[in-house]
């Protein structure tokens, strides 16, 4: 049984593991609710940032740089949430926090974390919304130029924008990078679905960062 489990898990791609792993219980009865009680905004803001890693892999050395940053983000608030996972189970609770130590503007504070880890998440976003909309355009170059405008480039200093610039040549053909995110799947219509449930359920995560974040007036901040 547990071999036919993990042949199943290997015919999943990326983004289906992550959508069925953030995936809300339905309302109903009692066990139900109890269940989307005990979720946890900090421990799904680490599974999607988790799997984006997984996906920038899959696409190879095209944006290491944005991939290291993430990386380092999600084992801060990883840190900080295996310390205590029900004080730290809200997003909220840990910019609080940092707000009212007055460390949240530093540069390894988990609010930073939280923020860049959310713009990443928006890019991403952006970008999975960019190829399901122009399905027929073939320069991915493009899409990832407009998510990227949209998204990080804002916020990035001169540095960060020198290095996307260089990843961005390296940026593979829009079918090459689809078939690396599809994996098995044989349907590009079944890909989109799962890509548009996986992007509904992500929103309210970003709505939710990005409302503390404004609270606090911490949603500016810039790349030091």
């Amino acid at each position: 049984m547990e071999m036919r489990r993990e042949e199943m898990e290997k015919g999943k791609y990326e983004l289906r593991i992550a959508m069925e792993e953030l995936s809300l219980p339905c309302p109903g009865n009692e066990e139900d609710q109890q269940q989307r009680q005990k979720r946890s905004s900090t421990m799904d803001f680490l599974c999607v940032s988790k799997h984006l890693i997984h996906v920038l892999d899959e696409i190879g050395p095209t944006l290491l740089v944005l991939r290291q940053d993430i990386q380092q983000n999600v084992q801060r608030l990883h840190d900080v949430l295996a310390r205590d996972p029900s004080k730290y189970a809200s997003l909220a609770a840990i910019v609080t926090e940092e707000v009212e130590e007055g460390t949240s503007k530093k540069a390894n504070s988990c609010t930073r974390a939280i923020l860049w880890l959310s713009r990443s998440i928006n890019f991403s976003k952006h970008l999975l919304e960019g190829l399901l909309n122009n399905h027929d355009q073939s320069n991915l170059e493009e899409i990832v130029e407009k998510a990227y405008v949209a998204t990080l480039k804002p916020w990035h200093g001169w540095i960060a924008s020198a290095a996307y610039r260089v990843a961005q040549k390296l940026i593979p053909d829009r079918e090459i990078f689809i078939a690396l995110l599809m994996g098995n799947c044989q349907e590009f219509k079944d890909f989109a679905g799962d890509v548009k449930v996986l992007l509904s359920i992500v929103q309210p995560l970003l709505e939710e960062a990005n409302a503390i974040l404004v609270k606090h007036n911490l949603d500016k901040l810039k790349s030091t």
